[in-house]
């Protein structure tokens, strides 16, 4: 095994780990990333350099992150830190116009939105969750990753219990899986087909890293299939927009509006809500779910769904 590549960040923000990077996480059992009990954070990707694996550690008293990389994306990923870490995201001007965001962002004045600079790998997880429940999509992109991803480089893909990490199959690969083992994922023929299509413009989709936000979503919405809450969800995480709130989620309108005003409200609401946060609708989002502002879940969860709505997400 080839030794990693290291890097050591400093920076004058505090860093939690956990919540700068809990948005990459896709369910407890995401086989492409791993928290360590020491805290650290493993993440492997594929990078237009190729698959590498990334770990984090974070040493507070010092305000410095250790990185270490492996494999032939291992250089890209470690350039890539201080975007991940939300050093490319711009809060001037974001003030709590509501009490309960006021003090959401007093609690967590150290988050910053991430920006991971690559558009495929959170736009797949994407289309597979939509319109489905979480514990769903999760099962799906787990049971795909394994058995089309690419063994994470490093010593965190080596694992005799089965639990190594796996970088996702390139687009190329998500492209060439067939359509029964789609189906063994609980993955119904919509989605797959829009990831499959999705797959050959995967190159005008990565320039999405690289061109201004606006024009990003304006290529992801291009796509069939594709609709503001799947642009929403890549945004957030590959291009580090703080103004793409998640439209569409089955929960993220009714929670803001119980949050909010005590009332849960629908996506016309939410937007409503939002307006006075023009540029930074996303960082209400989530900061107020940092701050565990959720409505009461009385109901049992939603059970997997067998018969899907056509609406585009």
């Amino acid at each position: 095994m080839s030794e990693p590549l290291l890097r050591r960040w400093r920076t004058d923000r505090e860093i939690r780990l956990r919540a700068q990077l809990g948005v990459f996480r896709r369910g407890s059992g995401d086989p492409t990333s791993r928290w360590g009990a020491d805290g650290s954070f493993t993440r492997a990707a594929q990078t237009p350099a190729g698959a590498g694996t990334l770990h984090l550690w974070c040493c507070p008293d010092e305000a410095v992150v250790e990185a270490r990389a492996w494999g032939s994306g291992a250089e890209w990923l470690l350039e890539s830190v201080p975007a991940l870490l939300g050093d490319d995201d711009d809060v001037s001007g974001f003030v709590g116009h509501h009490a309960l965001v006021a003090e959401a962002w007093r609690r967590f004045p150290h988050w910053r939105v991430p920006r991971s600079g690559l558009v495929f790998d959170a736009f797949a997880p994407a289309v597979i969750e939509q319109k489905v429940t979480g514990q769903e999509a999760f099962a799906g992109y787990r049971a795909l990753v394994r058995r089309f991803g690419t063994v994470a480089p490093g010593p965190f893909g080596d694992d005799s219990a089965g639990r190594g990490l796996f970088a996702p199959p390139t687009a190329r690969g998500w492209a060439t899986i067939p359509s029964w083992a789609w189906l063994q994922a609980s993955v119904d023929g919509q989605r797959s087909r829009t990831l499959v299509r999705a797959a050959g413009h995967a190159g005008r989709l990565e320039e999405g890293a690289t061109v201004s936000v606006a024009e990003a979503h304006r290529r992801l919405r291009a796509l069939p299939g594709v609709g503001v809450w799947t642009a929403a969800e890549v945004a957030q995480r590959a291009l580090g927009d703080p103004d793409s709130p998640s439209f569409g989620d089955y929960h993220v309108a009714k929670d803001i509006g119980w949050a909010l005003t005590g009332t849960p409200v629908d996506d016309d609401g939410l937007a409503e809500l939002l307006e006075p946060y023009a540029g930074h609708r996303y960082r209400v989002q989530h900061l107020l779910g940092l701050a565990g502002h959720h409505r009461p879940r009385r109901a049992p969860r939603m059970a997997p769904r067998r018969h899907l709505p056509t609406r585009i997400r």
